[in-house]
């Protein structure tokens, strides 16, 4: 996935009220940044970190900016959670996730179980539908390479109810696969955060025992794209804490 525009560098000096943050441009301006990221952000929105925004492509946007990276500990990390879904549609079309290859139909955002809709929806005329839920992952709590990287970094009662859907949907003979995207590169598996929310390493827990498919892939990110490298394991039964 490309950037749409060239990406403008700055400083973060603070994120609040969850959707914003200020940024000090490098020219010394300062702005006020949207930041689609609805989580607690925690290990990635440190004051005074590197940050790189995306100019408004929109015209009437009230505000000029978009919150897309942070540098931590010299790794770049994309922190905008509208981007995995378009990131694994183009990694999925490309053929670089082998464990969703073979589905000619891929459709976004379509409507299924109790109110949803489903992020990615896998069709092939000689196999049972694919049901694909896409998550961001962000969160690292040891510093350098490698170590584990942990979902969620907030209670998410909305994700428990995607992965019901998802147990709903193998139990009516569809697959159903929790995709998990890191946009970061310096991890070397996936863990879930048990002390964050026990509820939701459950409802994995459960899923799982049901038949749904876990895959977690880690992006390679620059200032101009971001992109599906490689897999990680998911390790569902290590806590994820702090240790």
């Amino acid at each position: 996935m490309m950037f749409e525009t060239p990406l403008v560098r700055g400083t973060l000096l603070r994120r609040y009220n969850r959707f914003l943050a200020d940024v000090a441009l490098a020219d010394g301006e300062r702005v006020t940044a949207h930041c689609a990221n609805s989580g607690s952000m925690l290990s990635v929105s440190a004051p005074g970190s590197e940050v790189w925004l995306a100019p408004a492509v929109k015209a009437g946007r009230k505000l000029p900016y978009s919150w897309e990276l942070i540098r931590v500990d010299g790794t770049l990390v994309g922190i905008n959670t509208s981007r995995p879904n378009a990131i694994a549609a183009a990694a999925i079309t490309a053929g670089v996730i082998p464990e969703l290859a073979g589905y000619p139909s891929l459709r976004r955002e379509v409507p299924y179980g109790s109110g949803s809709r489903i992020d990615l929806l896998l069709e092939a005329p000689d196999r049972p539908k694919c049901f694909v839920e896409v998550k961001n992952v962000t969160l690292k709590r040891t510093p350098g390479r490698g170590g584990a990287l942990a979902f969620p970094d907030a209670v998410t009662a909305r994700g428990r109810k995607h992965l019901d859907e998802l147990r709903r949907c193998v139990g009516e003979g569809a697959r159903g696969v929790m995709l998990f995207v890191a946009q970061r590169d310096d991890g070397d598996r996936l863990t879930m955060a048990r002390d964050i929310d026990p509820e939701y390493a459950a409802a994995l827990s459960r899923a799982v025992d049901a038949g749904v498919d876990v895959l977690c892939y880690a992006c390679a990110v620059s200032v101009t794209e971001i992109r599906i490298e490689r897999r990680l394991p998911v390790d569902i039964a290590e806590a994820g804490a702090v240790p």
